[in-house]
């Protein structure tokens, strides 16, 4: 294991520039807000490569950051599309155990392919998603540090924080501390197949069993993109922990037909990168908000085609992709699957939610926007055009919804977002 010291004398031997390697999933919600920090870390003269399958090379690009292909043997080029395709069709439980599968194939490349390669890149440290339980093990095994990154909900595990696939309110009671309990031994069970493979990796290179999810994450620096206000109450978050807001970067010039707004209270619809295939949902907002003096701007992510969209009723405006943060500052409300960027996007405009989620950790994300006030929740097996409508029609009647999302985007506005989170990168140790 490194040490402070030796941490601190390679970072002066290199004047502090140092070269950052990610470890994340392959899918954009996880890779964007990286790019903000990697930009940010960049501007301030380090290196920073995304290791991964050869099919997010073109991504890592985007987000100017530089790539090291992995899995040449096992995630060929076009992979990965076809894994988004079917887990698209996919909800609930059924797109739980599909990713599981997933991250149980990355894991495995991961340990088998990102050693070699991080030794190759000269990689100093290790930038490492929560939610790719390799990361960790990867830095340990090179002997060299890693942050613990959560560009989802926080995964550490608290008696009285339910889990985060769960909707359940948070409450401070001995019954909600059992159903807690419950829950994480129902997700360990999930998580099994991919616990499996990083123990038999461990026990390779000579490292202690993992004997619990916080095993994994980084002893020197745990960063959020969440906010205190939004997260529910915790009582046992590591010193390390901080929370630094939505980590993004400044507004982009993604093209949008903005000469279309026509000064209606606008509607945003988003159901993200993964989620975006579920036509049916769409066509609920579309018909919610058709009746409506309201204009509907949809983001489709490419899951509608033009016959879809033409069939849509109320000639929403769709478009495949949005400049998310700039529609967002013109929105009045959002309606969304409850993925965390949309989610945080929304309150960093004082937009409020109503959120349908779909599978994941979005039942948590929802919960945590009735929590907040800023939004409502309907579960998809309630979703329908006339309670999108009542809900969308009272909360654009009520001023209430807007002023609580407006402490939430006071709070995102003070948290310091990527500039806060290169800070504690920088200073760890």
């Amino acid at each position: 294991m490194w040490s402070n010291a030796s941490w601190r004398a390679q970072a002066a031997e290199k004047g502090l520039a140092l070269h950052y390697g990610i470890i994340t999933p392959p899918v954009a919600g996880h890779i964007r807000p990286f790019g903000a920090l990697g930009c940010e870390l960049i501007a301030r003269g380090h290196r920073v490569t995304l290791l991964q399958m050869e099919d997010v090379r073109e991504r890592a690009f985007q987000e100017g950051l530089e790539f090291a292909a992995l899995g040449q043997s096992d995630h060929p080029p076009g992979s990965l599309t076809k894994s988004l395709q079917q887990l698209g069709a996919l909800s609930g439980l059924g797109a739980l155990r599909f990713t599981i599968e997933a991250v149980r194939r990355t894991t495995e490349m991961f340990c088998r392919d990102a050693p070699e390669m991080a030794r190759a890149c000269g990689i100093d440290c290790l930038l490492v998603d929560q939610t790719e339980p390799a990361g960790g093990s990867v830095a340990e095994y090179l002997r060299i540090p890693f942050v613990t990154v959560c560009n989802a909900l926080a995964l550490n595990r608290e008696p009285n924080v339910p889990p985060p696939f769960t909707g359940w309110a948070y409450r401070n009671s001995a019954w909600a501390r059992a159903r807690n309990s419950a829950g994480n031994a129902i997700y360990d069970r999930i998580m099994a197949p991919v616990m499996h493979v990083l123990t038999g990796w461990r026990r390779r290179w000579g490292l202690p069993a993992i004997r619990n999810p916080e095993d994994s994450f980084s002893p020197l620096a745990q960063i959020s993109q969440l906010i205190r206000g939004f997260d529910v109450p915790r009582a046992q978050l590591p010193a390390n922990f901080t929370y630094t807001g939505p980590l993004r970067r400044p507004a982009s010039a993604e093209p949008f037909p903005w000469e279309e707004l026509d000064g209606r209270p606008m509607v945003y619809a988003s159901l993200g990168t993964l989620q975006h295939g579920k036509r049916d949902i769409f066509r609920c907002f579309a018909e919610a908000c058709a009746p409506l003096d309201v204009q509907l701007v949809i983001a489709h992510n490419g899951g509608l085609d033009k016959d879809a969209v033409a069939e849509l009723p109320g000639h929403p405006i769709a478009v495949e992709f949005a400049p998310q943060t700039e529609v967002l500052s013109r929105a009045s409300l959002t309606l969304t699957h409850a993925g965390l960027n949309t989610v945080l996007d929304s309150l960093a405009a004082a937009v409020p939610i109503i959120a349908t989620p779909i599978t994941y950790e979005q039942p948590a994300i929802a919960a945590r926007v009735r929590a907040s006030g800023a939004g409502v929740s309907i579960a998809l097996n309630r979703l329908n055009s006339a309670l999108v409508r009542e809900n969308v029609r009272r909360m654009l009647g009520e001023k209430s919804w807007r002023d609580r999302a407006c402490r939430l985007a006071n709070e995102i506005r003070q948290s310091g977002g990527a500039t806060k989170a290169a800070d504690v990168i920088e200073t760890i140790g």
